[in-house]
């Protein structure tokens, strides 16, 4: 069983040994936006609607609980969530990945130059994204939340915290080294909480988890959530998640999934890559007592891009329809759209960053603002892989990708254009969830070897550029001109 527990809905899938889905449950649930570039989340709807989702996927189909051999956590990474050690109440709204309310405290920490040691020690670039400044935010801002914090009354944890947490009634509180390594918190090269980088944000030990690998039983969900006494053997960020699940074992081997956001893996093996593009050195995850890194960039805006057309501008009246209008038209009439909702991360990384849409004349229509919006996650996917080959100094020479967006054909289409690779889009789209069951499988022995999973994931299917290179630097070139007047006004 797999909890894929991501930034808009709540999801359980359960596998059975040969990889394939044998019955699933989703639902989705509130976005909270209390104020420009704030993002919130209810921590108590997210728990209620995740089990109430196992539960529809097991009634679906009649599967026992005892017949479940192990439960995988797959998450949204970096929400923070802090609650109360005794009741188990939230503090306050979780403060989701997207949420740019500490901006100008990030901006403080770099002017103090703190940057240098926090991308030493974390492989992260100083950012509202990460952890740290949301839990300073929430000490400074949330009453009685720091005397809470430092008496041990209080709890901070990434999603999978908060789940292992509930599900074992207060009996673990854990995260794995992927969700610890996105905290801005955690040392990826000595894989522990730092206590330089804890006085820097003025932030207690005491609240932390207790870090644990990735693939590991750390403890078990009570029966009364489940109906047994199930095994929680993984925990692991949804990209890294992903990376696994699509079998990106090798050095080198590189991953799209386009989901809310857009996230771009490299495995880089045993060795963590020091990025000089913005780019971040992440641990992958941790099993069998061997930790694996990888290099990731990330787009703060794509799937959500195309919710916006069809929720906030009612452009289109459902996502699939993105695609034919996309389609209905031989370009984007020189329209380009820069989706900076929340800033524009890697390899960018201007917080600052508002969204803007360039090139409009009177004859541009509602088809050709949705094909540039499309476009748009293709060209910020392109520019981190670019940013990705010059720092491992490793020619990608094939991409594989996953994700909701990745039914979009034309999407699929433009973006094997743009990088001028061969793009391998996965048989199996829920590959973040596949990846959080394979590693409790493999955890629990339900796996032998990572041999088997091969066996699982299928042939994918290869999508070929069909533009010459010309084409593909023009389009580029008036990609990287609008993203420079984003910048240029994000620096007023």
């Amino acid at each position: 069983m797999a909890f894929d527990q991501g930034t808009t809905s709540c999801r359980c899938i359960i596998f059975d040994r040969g990889g394939d889905a044998v019955s699933a449950a989703q639902q989705e649930f509130s976005q909270s936006f209390p104020r420009a570039g704030w993002v919130e989340h209810d921590p108590m709807e997210i728990w209620e609607t995740q089990l109430s989702v196992a539960r529809e996927a097991m009634r679906k189909r009649s599967i026992p609980p005892d017949s479940i051999a192990a439960l995988g956590i797959t998450n949204q990474r970096e929400t923070t969530v802090m609650w109360d050690r005794d009741t188990g109440e939230p503090l306050c709204n979780a403060i989701v990945w997207q949420c740019r309310r500490t901006a100008e405290y990030c901006e403080k920490l770099k002017d103090s130059g703190y940057e240098a040691m926090v991308k030493d020690r974390t492989g992260l670039l100083i950012d509202p994204y990460f952890s740290a400044s949301k839990i300073h935010w929430i000490l400074e801002n949330v009453p009685n939340a720091r005397s809470m914090a430092e008496s041990g009354k209080t709890l901070f944890g990434t999603i999978d915290s908060w789940l292992i947490w509930k599900l074992t009634k207060g009996r673990a509180h854990v995260t794995d080294v992927s969700n610890a390594s996105r905290t801005m918190l955690f040392n990826i090269r000595e894989l522990k909480w730092d206590s330089a980088l804890l006085d820097v944000f003025e932030i207690p030990d005491r609240i932390l988890p207790d870090v644990i690998p990735s693939g590991h039983v750390c403890g078990y969900a009570d029966a009364e959530h489940l109906g047994a006494e199930l095994p929680i053997a993984a925990a692991i960020g949804d990209q890294q998640a992903s990376l696994f699940g699509l079998c990106c074992f090798p050095a080198g081997s590189a991953k799209c999934t386009y989901g809310t956001g857009c996230f771009v893996l490299m495995n880089t093996g045993s060795k963590i890559d020091v990025s000089g593009s913005n780019l971040l050195s992440t641990i992958a995850w941790r099993t069998g007592g061997r930790t694996e890194y990888a290099l990731e960039g990330s787009v703060f805006s794509a799937g959500s891009v195309v919710q916006w057309l069809r929720d906030g501008l009612g452009v289109i009246g459902s996502s699939p329809e993105s695609e034919s209008l996309a389609l209905s038209v031989p370009d984007a009439n020189g329209v380009y759209f820069v989706p900076a909702f929340t800033g524009l991360g890697a390899p960018w990384w201007e917080p600052r960053a508002t969204g803007t849409i360039s090139g409009l004349t009177r004859s541009a229509g509602r088809e050709h603002i949705v094909r540039a919006a499309l476009e748009s996650i293709a060209f910020q996917t392109a520019d981190v892989l670019r940013a990705m080959s010059k720092d491992s100094k490793c020619e990608i020479d094939s991409l594989r990708v996953d994700g909701g967006a990745a039914e979009n054909r034309f999407l699929l289409q433009f973006q094997a254009d743009i990088l001028g690779v061969p793009i391998e889009k996965s048989s199996r789209l829920e590959s973040t969830a596949f990846g959080a069951a394979a590693m409790a499988g493999l955890a629990a022995g339900y796996f032998e070897s990572k041999d088997e999973l091969y066996a699982c994931l299928g042939e994918n299917e290869i999508i070929y550029p069909a533009i010459g290179e010309s084409e593909r630097e023009s389009r580029v070139s008036g990609w990287h001109r609008a993203v420079g007047s984003v910048l240029a006004a994000a620096e007023k």
